[in-house]
């Protein structure tokens, strides 16, 4: 009588646990599923971003370009405008945008995140570089150059490296990163009237790469005018214009 008793409840518990393992084996399942597709989504945000920036290889730099320019960039209008494009706001310079998103250490980078150096070596970020993956940079630097690919290993932009910041969406949905108020607006700059960064080291000048030719109207005193600027540039309390 006992046994005939026990059978019902035998039954029900026998149930209660063969339902109970459905649910966790499919919980168990859906975790690793979600997470892959988050991380393969998020490698798909990483290669659209890549793939915007290289086609404007080649475009020139001119410092202080002004935001939404595509015809000229500095380093940090071009991460700004190449992260636009995928749904990512970022603040107008590159000291800005080195607030934004969270720290990565330099030995764990990911494909989109943001390098920042200080190749002035003057406790001041001034500029600003999209990692690519396999050592590698997209950014723009100096006229001549404009944006272009470089090693990142061993290189002045390594030396001087003082932080990076992952802007992408770990889970895999493209969103807007908080900005830090925006600077004033300025004008932009017209030519020749901003002289190029010259004094602080220079990022791996390229042998073959020569300055651009001197205005007309440029006094013979441009040299020395061009060096105090270059001293006095990193105390400006905006910086639209970086190398």
């Amino acid at each position: 009588m006992n046994n005939t008793k026990k059978s019902p409840i035998l039954k029900t518990l026998v149930g209660i646990s063969l339902s109970l393992t459905v649910v966790f084996s499919g919980s168990m399942l859906i975790t690793p599923q979600s997470a892959h597709a988050a991380t393969a989504s998020s490698s798909s945000i990483a290669s659209n971003l890549i793939g915007v920036g290289q086609q404007f290889m080649g475009v020139p730099y001119k410092f202080g370009a002004s935001s939404g320019r595509t015809d000229v960039f500095d380093c940090s209008s071009f991460t700004q405008y190449v992260y636009k494009q995928v749904g990512i706001k970022l603040p107008r310079s590159s000291r800005q945008q080195a607030t934004v998103g969270s720290q990565v250490p330099k030995d764990q980078l990911q494909p989109g995140d943001l390098v920042f150096s200080d190749t002035n070596r003057d406790g001041i970020i001034n500029h600003v570089s999209i990692y690519m993956g396999n050592g590698k940079l997209l950014h723009t630097y100096r006229v001549g150059i404009g944006v272009t690919i470089s090693n990142f290993k061993g290189s002045a932009w390594d030396r001087t490296f003082v932080t990076a910041r992952r802007v992408l969406p770990n889970d895999g949905q493209a969103g807007a990163v908080a900005p830090q108020p925006e600077p004033g607006s300025q004008p932009q700059p017209g030519p020749g009237s901003q002289p190029q960064p010259g004094t602080g080291p220079q990022p791996e000048p390229g042998p073959s790469v020569t300055p651009e030719p001197t205005p007309t109207h440029v006094s013979k005193h441009t040299s020395s005018h061009h060096k105090h600027f270059s001293h006095t540039r990193h105390s400006e309390s905006n910086d639209n214009g970086e190398n």
